[in-house]
């Protein structure tokens, strides 16, 4: 009896998908990595989640506040996100279609605005909130003027790094003048008594420093003599005190300085995998202090638990893993050190608001961005993120593929896959 050998053709497909499933997978992964739209899609999906998801929390988080505060009206704050966000997304859409040379002439009114407005809140129109003198009343309006002066600082400081590019192997022309306007900046913020805000403009300097090449042992020195001031800063003043020191343990000071802390470990600890559900939150019922502002993420990990956390925190670093590959791929200078600084601001901010909540970092008062409650923060992050939106869809590649999609719609082609689009 003779036996015909078995060929690996004649095996069932299934088998064969199971032994090739793997490569085959991670070959399609590469492939829709490598289209030239895929940083485009994934800035504008990662974006427009990340600020649907904060509309929801803001809904919920500030349902018993708005209750208390505003009359038995549980919808006033999530209302004022909803006019900040009708605000910021035709902002942020202006902002993706502005040509490269009407933003950088635009930089140097913004860095001008910023300034006047940060020394505007130690004149009898600044407001205190929350012991910070760091608010601008405008009317019916309050406006925190640090969250603009972020935008203006990445703006400016690019677009003169980028008049400087042949230039920047010099120290000179490294640190003048983008330093001493920075740390003027910090300076009014810190005379506001907002050292957290001051400590990511510092953040975004450094950042800014390294990508264009200053050397190392200037590093050392900021970071030496930042850490110090910092560190001083904190020490006079009870409150900074009590928080640096009891930040590692808020159970050890529990009815006073690490009230706040330790219930957004409760509330995150209480949301297990996959959290209470929307709304179901315990913590904002008047136990955790700011809970639809700096400590939203809290509030988040209860009703959407660590899987609700860890997707949050996944859209952020899609965000920057998209600009990353746009800075890395355009040889325009201005939109490389924009790019990179937007990453460092808005990521660094991300970083430290989850380390404040998860008990890592003192509590600073920095809001996470396009989820927490504010529109001081809110639009300014949209137009930063238009700016990186435009920038993607700018690169030749995707120009192009946009191009042919728009030319097959107008000659009434079908409206599926267009050949020799997104390859």
């Amino acid at each position: 009896m003779t036996t015909t050998p078995v060929r690996r053709s004649d095996l069932p497909a299934a088998t064969a998908a199971r032994r090739t499933g793997p490569v085959s997978w991670y070959a399609a992964a590469r492939h829709a990595l490598d289209r030239p739209l895929t940083s485009y899609y994934l800035l504008l999906g990662a974006s427009a989640l990340l600020l649907v998801i904060g509309l929801i929390m803001v809904l919920s988080a500030s349902s018993v506040y708005s209750f208390q505060e505003h009359d038995g009206d549980s919808y006033a704050i999530v209302k004022r996100q909803l006019l900040w966000v009708a605000i910021g997304v035709p902002c942020a859409w202006v902002a993706s279609r502005l040509p490269h040379g009407v933003i950088r002439q635009v930089s140097w009114l913004g860095i001008g605005v910023a300034v006047v407005l940060l020394a505007l809140t130690q004149t009898p129109l600044g407001t205190t909130v929350n012991g910070n003198t760091n608010w601008l009343a405008l009317g019916p309006v309050q406006i925190q003027p640090s969250e603009i002066a972020k935008l203006a600082i990445v703006l400016w400081a690019a677009h003169v790094y980028a008049q400087k590019d042949r230039r920047l192997g010099s120290l000179h022309h490294v640190l003048v003048p983008v330093v001493p306007v920075i740390l003027g900046m910090a300076g009014l913020v810190i005379i506001g008594r907002d050292l957290g805000t001051a400590l990511v403009l510092f953040a975004i300097m450094l950042a800014l420093l390294w990508v264009v090449g200053a050397p190392a042992r200037l590093f050392t020195i900021a970071i030496s003599v930042v850490g110090v001031v910092a560190i001083w800063l904190a020490s006079t003043d009870p409150e900074r005190r009590d928080r640096l020191t009891n930040f590692v343990d808020p159970f050890k000071d529990y009815h006073d300085a690490g009230w706040q802390p330790a219930h957004g470990l409760y509330a995150l600890s209480s949301g297990g995998w996959f959290g209470q559900g929307i709304g179901a939150s315990q913590q904002k019922w008047g136990d955790l202090p700011e809970a639809h502002t700096d400590f939203i993420f809290a509030v988040l990990g209860e009703e959407l638990g660590l899987v609700g956390t860890l997707l949050v925190i996944a859209l952020f670093l899609t965000i920057a893993y998209a600009a990353i590959r746009v800075a890395r791929e355009t040889r325009d200078p201005f939109v490389r050190y924009l790019t990179f600084g937007i990453v460092v601001w808005l990521i660094g901010q991300m970083i430290i608001n989850v380390g404040m909540v998860l008990a890592l970092l003192p509590v600073i008062g920095i809001p996470l961005p396009l989820v927490s409650y504010g529109g001081s923060a809110l639009v300014p992050s949209l137009v930063a993120l238009g700016l990186l939106i435009g920038f993607a869809r700018r690169e030749p590649e995707a120009a192009r593929a946009l191009a042919q999609r728009r030319r097959a719609r107008s000659s009434g082609l079908s409206a599926g896959r267009v050949p020799g689009v997104g390859d």
